[in-house]
């Protein structure tokens, strides 16, 4: 059996309360009894995309557990790359994809950011690049795709409008590889499970804010973010045969 937390948005931007939420998740997957296979965040772990957030941010998601991390719209590529994940990189702008191969199961982690914008896009190099990967992979291998920005709509209308687009050029890739088990994203501020491309997609909540969703609240400019809701995450657990079922967990940040 594998379990992968996942988190999301964690916003470090130089304050003390994105920080605190990050650690008071950080500290309870550190003080679970077991170890977890993997801890994925997916994206808009900078507010700002600043070195100095980058380098917090890195302290923070330390852990004993191996910890994957793909970048979302708040996010810079190159600050991510050399303060984020340790790399002393020429400074490109290029996508920053990753690949995590585990026994039993890969994680491929895709670049939807589109720098200075706040929708999302798989670029061509990055869908061939998870092309290879799922080539590469058995097919008696199940893999993960994970990525920041969710590929369809989620019915509420201010992530919808900055969602990820050109999706249907993923989906057809996704045709082609059967062993390509769900995507993991985030994003969205609130958890949420749909299906694109006849697998499951998995939203993990927001670190740092929850979304209001349209129902819940007054048509106002701020009205959708909810800055009162504990920090939250997601499990998933794959089984022995292949079937992935998903936990979320509010976590107590009370001191």
């Amino acid at each position: 059996m594998t379990v992968i937390a996942h988190l999301s948005d964690i916003h470090i931007d130089g304050g003390q309360r994105s920080v605190e939420r990050t650690r008071a998740v950080m500290d309870y997957l550190e003080d679970l009894p077991h170890d977890l296979d993997a801890v994925l965040v997916t994206g808009d772990i900078a507010d700002h995309g600043l070195p100095s957030e980058y380098e917090q941010a890195r302290a923070l998601l330390k852990s004993r557990h191996p910890v994957l991390i793909c970048p979302g719209n708040h996010d810079e590529r190159v600050a991510f790359r050399q303060s984020l994940l340790g790399r002393p990189e020429p400074a490109a702008a290029t996508p920053v994809n990753q690949v995590h191969r585990a026994d039993g199961f890969v994680i491929a982690l895709c670049d939807s950011s589109v720098p200075g914008k706040g929708e999302g896009f798989i670029e061509d190099e990055t869908l061939e690049w998870l092309d290879g990967v799922l080539v590469r992979t058995p097919v008696e291998v199940p893999v993960l795709v994970g990525f920041h920005h969710p590929p369809v709509p989620l019915h509420t209308p201010y992530v919808d409008g900055i969602r990820q687009f050109g999706e249907e050029r993923l989906a057809a890739l996704a045709g082609r590889h059967p062993h390509l088990a769900a995507f993991l994203c985030g994003h969205a501020h609130t958890p949420a499970a749909t299906t694109f491309a006849g697998r499951p997609l998995l939203v993990a909540p927001g670190v740092v804010s929850t979304l209001r969703l349209p129902w819940e609240h007054l048509a106002d400019p701020e009205g959708h973010v909810h800055l009162d809701q504990p920090p939250a995450l997601a499990f998933h657990v794959l089984d022995d045969e292949g079937r992935l079922t998903t936990h979320y967990r509010y976590v107590d940040n009370r001191s």
